[in-house]
Parts: structure tokens; sequence; C-alpha cells
């Protein structure tokens, strides 16, 4: 199957000509190619120039999409979501709206506990029926590409239920889905008090089960005072490794704790949150090449502390953006409302937000090569945009400005 779009006004190709992501003042350059056309085949990107250059004959038995005064960009990519769940918690929304702090929310039976033992009360079948409807409004708003971690079972049998929905939910529907394991994600009740308990059925039981079924890529971890120390962290994911899983790590979100140093010291693909991070930390990120995973959408949520982006990417560390789409810190899986938060909370530039939410997001998924960026023989995930710049995208915020979604080559119907 063929397709072209043709009339482009701007394709913003994001091209990291062949590394893995940009850094850097290198993030300000999108590779933008004006008055623009693509030429895709069997979900494969063939060509890409301007229309001046486009072989008339090239369009016979192809399918063609003007896009007149329209942008197009690579589909976004959303590298750090937690989107398989059940319930929801508005209530606690309205606590803390009201005042009220996390242990008085936690008290009253609220936090992360709350979602916990709704997806264990959910059948896998509710939880997948759930997560469909999230998956077809990411696809909407121009999310191609969406990792999903687990941690809302924590125990073995609701984990590795989580794990078999994130990945059945990858072979049944059109969005692609990277799976990560997150059992370490916080203390369940039944294992208040006995922590190491905890460690030991993750690596005893959960990881040789989830290794055996090749039920994740990843394996997570969240290193904070009051959930996993780096001792657990190193524990678990250098087990995790035995099994063929690459670590990653929720870190200095709440505290700065050494969670990039730990990474670093882990050779972990991304370091997530960074809310706190120390200039030790980012300079370790900027020496391994480890990306950081931006989340500014839980900083409004929360009103917390922003990422330290700025410095990040002035020290030459790799950065991507991402939701962190969640019932608890983040109920949002808009990419266009991220960019705008880096933009204005983050001191990021428009051009980097978009290279942060497409190449440097695939590199967080170790994807650099098939997707993140509109080049020849790359996956033709793109989004096309009803806007007159690409810097509009930021900038009228609240909207969605995707026109069309097109995905492996085929443009999708909702």
């Amino acid at each position: 199957m063929s397709l072209a779009l043709i009339n482009i006004k701007q394709l913003v190709t994001v091209s990291a000509k062949g590394d893995r992501a940009k850094i850097g003042k290198s993030m300000q350059d999108l590779g933008i190619i004006e008055n623009a056309a693509v030429l895709i085949d069997n979900s494969t990107i063939k060509w890409i120039g301007r229309m001046e250059n486009l072989s008339m004959s090239s369009l016979k038995d192809t399918d063609v999409l003007d896009c007149f005064n329209k942008i197009v960009l690579p589909g976004f990519i959303d590298s750090h979501t937690h989107l398989v769940f059940a319930g929801s918690r508005e209530n606690e929304f309205a606590m803390r709206s009201s005042g009220a702090t996390y242990q008085e929310i936690a008290a009253r039976g609220g936090g992360i506990l709350s979602t916990v033992n709704s997806v264990r009360q959910t059948p896998k079948k509710e939880l997948k029926k759930t997560a469909r409807k999230y998956l077809n409004q990411l696809l909407q708003h121009g999310t191609t590409t969406v990792e999903i971690k687990s941690g809302y079972g924590l125990d073995a049998d609701n984990e590795i239920k989580m794990l078999e929905a994130i990945t059945e939910l990858n072979s049944e529907e059109v969005i692609s889905i990277v799976s990560t394991f997150l059992g370490a994600h916080a203390i369940p009740p039944e294992y208040f008090g006995n922590k190491d308990g905890y460690v030991k059925l993750i690596i005893e039981k959960m990881l040789p089960y989830i290794g055996k079924k090749n039920l994740a890529t990843y394996c997570d971890a969240f290193n904070e005072k009051g959930y996993f120390d780096a001792n657990d962290c190193r524990t678990i994911l250098t087990e995790a490794r035995k099994y063929g899983l690459k670590p990653k790590l929720h870190a200095d979100e709440l505290s700065s704790g050494g969670g990039a140093e730990l990474a670093a010291e882990l050779d972990a693909v991304s370091v997530d949150h960074l809310e706190h991070i120390s200039d030790v930390g980012i300079r370790a990120l900027a020496a391994t090449g480890i990306v950081a995973v931006l989340l500014p959408g839980v900083s409004l949520f929360l009103n917390h502390q922003y990422a330290p982006a700025r410095k990040l990417i002035d020290q030459g560390a790799v950065v991507a953006i991402a939701t962190d789409f969640n019932p608890g810190s983040c109920m949002s899986y808009s990419m266009q409302l991220m960019m705008t938060l880096a933009c204005t909370q983050m001191k990021m530039s428009p051009e980097e937000t978009i290279v942060a939410s497409t190449i440097n997001s695939a590199a967080a998924l170790n994807l650099s090569e098939t997707a993140g960026s509109i080049e020849h023989g790359k996956n033709a995930d793109l989004i096309v945009l009803d806007i007159p710049d690409y810097k509009f995208i930021p900038y009228h915020f609240g909207e969605n400005h995707v026109w069309r979604t097109i995905k492996n080559g085929v443009i999708l119907e909702f």
C-alpha cells in the first residue's frame, strides 16, 4: 500500500543525522522542509523532499493526502505512562485542592494503594477495555508510540495480569506499545514493615516468570525515600538484566537522593522525573547519554517543583518529555499540553519540546533507528496538524491540533 503526502507547508523531519538523539544546540534544528512531500510504501518512508522535486509519475497507483497549509511532524512518542489502571481518583484531587496533604489522603484510603486495590479487583478483560479507550484518544492526539508500566498490582498475580494486558494490547491495537515491569512501584499493604520480603518476591517469583514469558522489555523501580533505596533498586535491576529486561528508574522526584547517579552506575536506558536532580547527577547523565525523561504534567497536577530542563540541555544531557499519564499524579495524555508546560515552566524552546517529544523520546525506548523522525527507511508514523506554524502547538494550548494521524503508513479513521 502506497501513500503520498503532498503540498505540506512545513515538514518537520526532526532528523538527527544518524544519531540516536539530539542534544544541546542541535535540539534547535528541526530539519524543516517547506512546500514538501512524503512518499510512503508498505508502512515505510521511501522519499521526502520539496514538491518541485517530486516526480508525478511516482504517484501512480498511490493514495494522495493533500496537506495544503498543514504542518507534518513525526508521531509523538510518550515514553512514560501508567495507562493500564482501574478506577479514578478525582476525590483525591478535590481533597488536595482543599489543602489536604499526601499523608492525610493516604490515611483516608487514597494514594497509589487505592489504585492497587481497584486493579486487584478488576479482571484483565476490563483493564484492557478501559485502556483501549485511552489508546484511541492518544492516537487522536498524535501519539503513535507509548510506553506502559505495570506497578498497580504489587503482587505476582496482578503484576502479571497487568503485563499480560499490555502485551495483548500491543498485538491487538494499531498504536505501538512498549511494556515495562514496575513491581517496585510501592510497598504493598501485606508487606508493610517487610520491604525486604517484597523485594525477594520480585526477584524470586515475578522476574523469572516475566522474563520467561517475554512480558516486558524494561524493568523500572522507584528510587525514593519511603519506597525503594539505592540497594533495593540495584538488586532488582541487576537481577532483571539476567532475564533480558533493560533497566529504567523513577528517581529524584520528591527529594535529591542520587537517583541519576545510580542510573549512570547501572547503565539505565532512561531515568525519569528528576525534579530534584543534583548537579552531579546532571553531569553524570550528560557524560553517559542516559535519557532524562521529564514529566511536567506531574509538577502541574501536584503543584510540585519542575525538573531543571534548561540545566540538563545546556550541559549536554539527552532530554525527553512524557506525560506520566496515570490516575494519581497526571490525568492527561496530551503531549501537546506537555510541550506548553515545558516551554512556560521549564524554559524549553518550542523546537526543543518537539525534539523531546519525538526523537529523544524514541531514544528513551531504544527506538531511534525506526521511529521519532521523518527520514528515509523509518516507520511511517506521522501526524498532520491544522496550524499555521509548528510553534503554534505549545502557543495555542488546551486544543488538539491534530488533523490526521498516520500510523504505519495508514491514515487512521476515528
